[in-house]
């Protein structure tokens, strides 16, 4: 158990109560905002989104390997984007058996065949990781996932540094709060897009966030969007269904959505299947796909954040392929791997089976989903892999090896939760921006992090799944 504030504190049950009303207040000065469950559509009323009374002792040098091998990330994301040989090999038994991995994977055989109507591509990824800990009580960085579509909470993360900052201050702990960097993703994911609307070239272009129907977490978007219009870009919110019922392509592939010309589409939604409510809301996407507009993420950049794609990539000298004679970035990078094993059909695969049955508390059972939630655990991994270990649904999932980070104590700030002190587990997440031009990649940066902690009774889920809250990294 690593030493946090909340040990040192917990016995003040008084400044702990006080602290708690404070820093809820604090989130809603500082903008720290969500809109209620009963509310999602409306900001007449609206609550701190949860977060942690006190920010989360992390190791200093873990966290700067993580910012430090970012911007690989980032080129790796794009390189294997650029690689239809690749993605196919990668994915073939996934989307013999996964329809949504599938049906993205439709799209993008039909953009390859038409070819690609833009040469711009943006990229906004978030690499999240945990501290593994090792036997000699130093811990090691591990990644989890790349997401590579809709990664949120840039904005939220960029105002709660000083929430902290100020419970820690009234807390009578000054030196602490050097230990908080500053951070702004929602800035640098902004300066992304902006990047990509200049080399679009057109004035009247707007950025359109493509938005889903519960808006809940409205409040992070808007930190990237004010970003936008403070450079005089114009940012309109859509849904899938207003591109059906408004969208068009012109002779030039120029996309129009309600009649205005859009340079970025900015997918903020369509990470799940339950995005696409009709078969419409398919033909918006591919309507987009192969439209002039950019496209954050154009569809195969969103395919690399497939899980089958992580665990590819830990294959011996698949790496390399994607860094000739640049040893240093792929030690860098695989130094994040953790162990991933493939549950494809044949022999490799059914050695994965029998180590999962054998040893299930170990490891996790991942499906091709992103979202939160979704990630299988424990006993329950003998119930799905038995049911599915002779039959090709297998090679709908990878297996990792479960990291064991060391738990730390804190209070979670919920709304309507009561105040305890709770063991904790978190997770850090690193930013990533980058625009290429052709073959030019004129912007390739981390632009800032997040820290999201969860109940250690909690095996999966993130914030906007309601199970992780939002956090700072307490560098030690």
């Amino acid at each position: 158990m690593a030493q946090g504030i909340a040990d040192e504190l917990s016995m003040n049950t008084t400044l702990i109560t006080d602290l708690a009303a404070l820093a809820k207040d604090a989130a809603l000065l500082h903008g720290v905002l969500m809109r209620t469950k009963e509310t999602p559509n409306s900001s007449e009323l609206v609550t701190y989104a949860p977060f942690t009374l006190f920010p989360s002792p992390v190791p200093r040098a873990v966290f700067q390997q993580a910012l430090a091998v970012q911007t690989h990330y980032n080129l790796l994301v794009d390189n294997i984007s650029q690689d239809p040989d690749f993605l196919e090999e990668a994915l073939a038994s996934t989307i013999a058996v996964d329809d949504f991995t599938a049906r993205l994977f439709n799209i993008y055989r039909q953009t390859l065949k038409e070819g690609r109507s833009q040469s711009i591509v943006l990229g906004l990824n978030r690499s999240d990781y945990m501290l593994d800990q090792r036997e000699d009580g130093t811990s090691s960085l591990k990644q989890i996932e790349i997401n590579t579509i809709a990664a949120s909470f840039g904005g939220l993360s960029s105002r709660t540094p000083d929430v902290h900052r100020h419970i820690l201050r009234v807390a009578g702990r000054l030196d602490d709060c050097q230990r908080i960097l500053d951070n702004n993703p929602a800035a640098g994911l902004a300066r992304g897009l902006a990047k990509a609307w200049e080399l679009y070239g057109s004035e009247r272009a707007v950025v359109m966030f493509l938005i889903e129907d519960i808006q809940r977490n409205i409040f992070d978007h808007r930190y990237i969007e004010n970003e936008l219009w403070k450079r005089n870009i114009p940012a309109i919110r859509r849904k899938f269904e207003d591109v059906v019922k408004t969208g068009s392509i012109d002779q030039d592939k120029r996309l129009f959505v309600d009649g205005q010309e859009v340079a970025i589409v900015y997918f903020r939604n369509g990470y799940m299947p339950q995005n696409y409510t009709s078969e419409q809301s398919w033909d918006a996407r591919l309507l987009i796909e192969r439209s002039l507009a950019v496209k954050c993420p154009d569809i195969s950049t969103h395919l690399v954040g497939t899980k089958k794609v992580q665990q590819e990539l830990a294959r011996p000298g698949v790496l390399e392929k994607f860094f000739p004679g640049q040893p240093q970035a792929v030690e860098q990078i695989r130094a994040t791997f953790a162990g991933l094993y493939t549950l494809d059909m044949g022999p490799e695969g059914d050695k994965t089976v029998a180590m999962a049955l054998a040893k299930p508390d170990q490891f996790v059972l991942k499906p091709q989903r992103e979202g939160g939630g979704n990630n299988i655990y424990g006993s329950e991994i003998c119930q799905v892999l038995g049911g599915v270990k002779e039959s090709t649904e297998r090679t709908a999932y990878i297996l990792m090896d479960k990291i064991q980070p060391s738990p730390v104590h804190n209070y979670l700030l919920r709304r309507d939760a009561p105040l305890q002190l709770s063991t904790c587990l978190s997770e850090l997440g690193v930013f990533g921006a980058y625009v290429r031009q052709g073959k030019d990649m004129v912007m390739n940066e981390c632009v800032g992090h997040l820290l999201r902690t969860k109940s250690s009774e909690h095996c999966d889920g993130g914030v906007a799944a309601g199970v992780a809250v939002l956090d700072n990294p307490l560098l030690v």
